[in-house]
């Protein structure tokens, strides 16, 4: 039953879902409209918000790019593609292949969610390949699928940012240590809950029929390095392509974000980022083989560089007009401290719908929640991670993130959206469920 739904659903997605740059323009007229009919006597002054916070998040836009274009070049590097095309042979099954997509690439996404990107669209198209039983789509779904778990991972967005010295609600909440959200026993739990169940939803999706199997791309859509023969090198190529360069400040780059997360500092943004540019400089070992990957991963992202400021702005009409605090504190007036933060993850991803991004969401949503939740004698850094939840759980029917790896295989939002919008439902309920009974 779950993969006829699943089947008729998708094509009906593949038919009316728009392009997520018009879903995007279209969220940003509707959360205008909407925040001037409850600010009619101060229209000028919700299209000012729009425009001032246009460019609000450029620093933090950076830290993400950064983020993800470290580590799609990472995955680039050539002995890692070649270990998930051997890790690819043995998805000789479509069960195989869906599952052995998605843990791949949950994999990924609990180290560098940049990197999954990438490895999540190797491993999906090294499986097509090879397996043409398995139904593409819904492999790239499965490959995308991890979203939700990144939240509880090396780069959750909200984790590192209040294990920042120095955040914006450190006078509030203190700086909270990564032990007591993303290393936290309970989320732990909730990871490993999500990690085995939605594989198993995403076989029971699978199609029996009309399966479409995988198509190479566009060269273009392809990682390929032009590297020029030795002997025809100047001595301007040899600096660029010889070993000893990139190797040697990738080392330095690494001994230093080692040396000083082992002398006490947590994670941040700023180290992870230092860490994976310095681990794709030494992997890829000359400067001119890493520029090309850098500048190769650059145009997957274009979507989201295009995009991100779009969603800044609505941010800021929510912040600037009240209409996040109306949302946020009329779904969180009902709760008592025991579901408070099971309001707070369903409130987290409506506003994610609306802006994706966990930095930014929690730039809205931490200064009205985490009040709150102290008031109720909540610990905050559960608050926080429900949040985290949140923004990862409709990162699924949010088609912002999902554009790299589409990019890269060459493949429409639409192809997969069908897929992850059932997905959605089934960690909707079991994640506020869980979040009930350990936060």
């Amino acid at each position: 039953m779950l993969t006829r739904v699943a089947d008729r659903f998708s094509r009906g997605i593949q038919r009316y879902l728009p392009d997520a740059f018009v879903i995007a323009v279209l969220m940003t007229i509707i959360v205008i409209a909407v925040a001037i009919f409850f600010n009619s006597s101060e229209p000028v002054q919700v299209v000012a918000a729009w425009g001032d916070g246009f460019w609000t998040y450029l620093a933090f836009t950076m830290q993400m790019v950064l983020l993800l274009l470290t580590g799609m070049v990472l995955a680039s590097v050539p002995f890692i593609k070649k270990g998930l095309s051997a890790i690819a042979q043995f998805a000789n099954t479509p069960t195989k292949a869906y599952l052995v997509t998605f843990l791949v690439a949950a994999a990924a996404y609990y180290i560098n969610w940049g990197l999954a990107v990438v490895v999540g669209a190797i491993i999906a198209r090294e499986i097509g390949k090879r397996n043409k039983r398995a139904h593409f789509p819904l492999l790239i779904a499965a490959a995308y699928a991890p979203t939700v778990l990144y939240t509880a991972g090396f780069s959750s967005s909200i984790g590192l940012t209040i294990a920042t010295e120095g955040h914006f609600l450190e006078e509030t909440m203190g700086v909270i240590p990564t032990s007591a959200t993303i290393f936290h026993p309970s989320t732990i739990i909730i990871f490993l809950v999500l990690a085995i169940s939605i594989p198993l939803f995403i076989i029971l999706m699978a199609p029996k029929r009309d399966i479409s199997s995988y198509e190479p791309p566009s060269e273009s859509n392809q990682m390929t390095f032009d590297v020029p023969k030795k002997e025809s090198l100047t001595p301007a190529q040899k600096l660029a392509y010889t070993p000893v360069l990139g190797m040697l400040i990738g080392a330095i780059g690494v001994v230093y974000t080692v040396g000083v997360f082992l002398s006490g500092r947590d994670l941040d943004l700023n180290l992870i980022n230092l860490f994976f540019l310095s681990m794709g400089l030494f992997f890829h070992r000359s400067l001119g083989q890493f520029a090309q990957a850098f500048k190769q991963s650059v145009g997957s992202i274009s979507p989201i560089v295009l995009q991100f400021p779009f969603y800044a702005g609505i941010i800021a009409v929510l912040g600037g007009s009240g209409l996040g605090d109306a949302i946020i504190n009329g779904m969180t007036s009902v709760a008592t401290a025991e579901t408070f933060n099971v309001f707070t993850y369903w409130a987290a991803g409506f506003i994610n719908i609306l802006a994706p991004s966990g930095g930014g969401q929690w730039a809205l949503q931490g200064p009205l929640q985490i009040p709150a939740a102290i008031e109720l004698g909540v610990d905050p850094a559960m608050t926080a991670m429900a949040v985290g939840w949140g923004d990862a759980w409709t990162n699924l029917i949010q088609p912002f993130w999902a554009l790299p790896i589409l990019s890269v295989v060459g493949l429409h939002i639409r192809h997969i959206m069908g897929y992850c919008i059932l997905l959605s439902v089934w960690v909707g309920i079991i994640t506020s469920v869980l979040i009930y009974f350990l936060y």
